[in-house]
């Protein structure tokens, strides 16, 4: 297990270090309640250094790329974004990406725990295709997070007036190059530098001066809950339909051929399918995760809980499925005797 990029380098303030995303980087700064406070109403400045990047490259990367995954590879329009699922032939998410139009190349952007296996199942649908797919371990990332993000960007000497949802930008802060990223129409607020490490160092000190409070994954984790975002590996596995975790944003029902796409057309001209992601919401202790079962069928499944630290008081939150008869039968399930309230996404707070 590795360090994340930054993890030798740490603010002022001590960091409580530990495992998130596969990596060893820092938890908290001995205060998560007020890093989450940071990333919902100020501004958070974080290590992404469990997200990896791999290049495609060779002429027919766009034609190639666009038959593997569930959105338009074909027309992404020059430094922008769109987030991807990749899936096996029977429709299944074998993992998830955001994909980016650099020109002369595409770039993927995905954690690292999924980059050995993503790569691997990918390449084996290089026939005659001229296409070279490239880990690019020479991009490292941060990221800001709150209302006075931009505010503490600009700040910082960054500009980031402008972009909209998923569009990037190349600028240079001194000496140091990097590219300015937008986030997702579901991470409002949302900004990440990629660059080498002393690049994201100088830049991340330029962040906290300009008012942006060094946060970990504890916080960040607690933030991706309220958001309702699911994580793969957690929340979304290789047993999962795209329908089922309600991310339509990866999916281009337009665009034609790719693998899986069978299974996804299927299942949208049906109309509906059996069981749906949503949130959770518990009056005391969250119950566990897994399934849950009633007449031998399970009607619900906890993939991520956690109390969340708020200024009204802490709320204990919960991510997962629920099939469709639960839900038009709740809105509270019984999770082996612990009451849940189903919720919608992201939570209102």
């Amino acid at each position: 297990m590795g360090n994340t990029a930054l993890q030798q380098r740490p603010p002022s303030s001590p960091a409580h270090s530990g495992a998130y995303n596969g990596v060893e980087t820092a938890l908290d700064f001995g205060d998560p309640a007020g890093e989450l406070a940071a990333l919902r109403e100020q501004a958070g400045v974080f290590d992404l250094g469990w997200r990896a990047k791999v290049t495609v490259g060779g002429k027919d990367r766009v034609r190639w790329l666009h038959n593997m995954v569930t959105n338009n590879v074909r027309d992404l329009a020059l430094h922008r974004g769109y987030y991807n699922f990749v899936l096996n032939a029977q429709g299944r998410i074998l993992g998830d990406m955001y994909i980016y139009n650099r020109g002369d190349s595409l770039l993927f952007d995905t954690d690292r725990a999924q980059v050995e296996t993503l790569v691997t199942a990918m390449k084996r649908f290089i026939i005659m295709d001229k296409v070279e797919l490239t880990p690019n371990d020479g991009i490292r990332s941060i990221g800001i997070c709150g209302p006075k993000a931009a505010a503490a960007l600009q700040g910082a000497g960054i500009e980031v007036e402008g972009p909209s949802a998923l569009e990037f930008r190349e600028q240079k802060l001194g000496e140091h190059a990097f590219t300015v990223v937008r986030g997702p129409e579901n991470k409002p607020d949302w900004y990440e530098l990629w660059g080498d490490e002393a690049g994201l160092a100088a830049a991340r000190d330029k962040l906290i001066a300009a008012g942006a409070k060094p946060v970990g994954a504890r916080a960040l984790e607690w933030w991706r809950i309220l958001k309702g975002i699911p994580h793969y590996g957690q929340d979304i596995r290789d047993r999962d339909l795209p329908q089922e975790t309600a991310q339509t944003q990866a999916v281009n029902f337009t665009k034609g051929c790719y693998i899986g796409q069978e299974i996804v057309e299927r299942i949208r001209s049906r109309g509906q399918v059996h069981r749906t992601f949503t949130g959770f919401e518990f009056p005391g202790t969250p119950a566990a995760i897994g399934k849950y079962e009633a007449a031998g069928r399970a009607f619900a499944e906890l993939t991520s809980t956690a109390v969340i630290p708020l200024a009204a008081g802490a709320r204990a939150l919960g991510l997962g499925y629920i099939r469709e008869e639960a839900r038009a039968a709740g809105p509270e399930v019984d999770l082996n005797g612990v009451k849940a309230r189903i919720a919608d996404l992201p939570f209102a707070i």
